[in-house]
């Protein structure tokens, strides 16, 4: 038997579990996934994997069923430590974008010109064309809830802990998260911290 984990949690806990189920005489592999809702529904997920490679080569029949492509990251643990690092990353790319365009339309800049400039420089981004479109229609409409964002960030934030790594920025982040959610944002898209920022510009 192997236990494969597509949830996100923390590379500790994967790393313990993984021990247990192993004494059991199985094995264990850590699979989170990206790619939202849009991408499970699809069929275009993408699997980020930690275990061994024969139990992994076992499992490819169940990844191909479910996304475009598995990438291992090393053994046990690892794929959930490089999912927060990915995670990471799109929480800060989109609070980026987020602020910048809150300030643009304070100081007068339609939003509609700032992407179409973002998307010919360097500034532009798959988290930015994804969430462009959505964000200009103030569409929140859960495709990866701020409340599982929020969670994933204290996860980092932990696991920042234990190696004494410091993310100055996620720490700012969080805060911002943890207002949308007193807020009531919880259950919308993660892209609802725009509608806070605009809302302390007075939007």
């Amino acid at each position: 038997m192997i236990v494969a984990d597509s949830s996100t949690i923390s590379p500790n806990a994967t790393r313990r579990f993984a021990e247990r189920v192993r004494a059991k005489g199985a094995d264990y592999v850590d699979a989170p996934v990206t790619g939202s809702k849009t991408g499970a529904e699809t069929g275009q997920l993408v699997f980020i994997v930690g275990g061994n490679e024969q139990s992994i080569a076992r499992l490819q029949p169940l990844f191909g069923a479910m996304g475009k492509t598995n990438v291992r990251m090393g053994d046990v643990g690892k794929g959930q430590s490089a999912k927060l690092g990915m995670n990471l990353i799109i929480a800060l790319t989109f609070e980026g974008f987020a602020e910048g365009l809150t300030l643009s339309r304070k100081l007068g800049v339609n939003p509609e010109d700032l992407v179409g400039l973002i998307q010919q420089t360097m500034v532009r981004s798959g988290v930015i064309d994804y969430k462009a479109p959505f964000v200009l229609n103030h569409d929140f409409s859960p495709n990866f809830p701020l409340r599982l964002m929020h969670k994933d960030i204290h996860l980092m934030l932990e696991a920042a802990k234990e190696a004494r790594v410091k993310l100055p920025a996620l720490e700012t982040v969080e805060e911002i998260y943890e207002v949308a959610s007193e807020e009531g944002y919880s259950d919308q898209d993660y892209a609802a911290t725009l509608a806070l920022l605009e809302k302390w510009a007075g939007l």
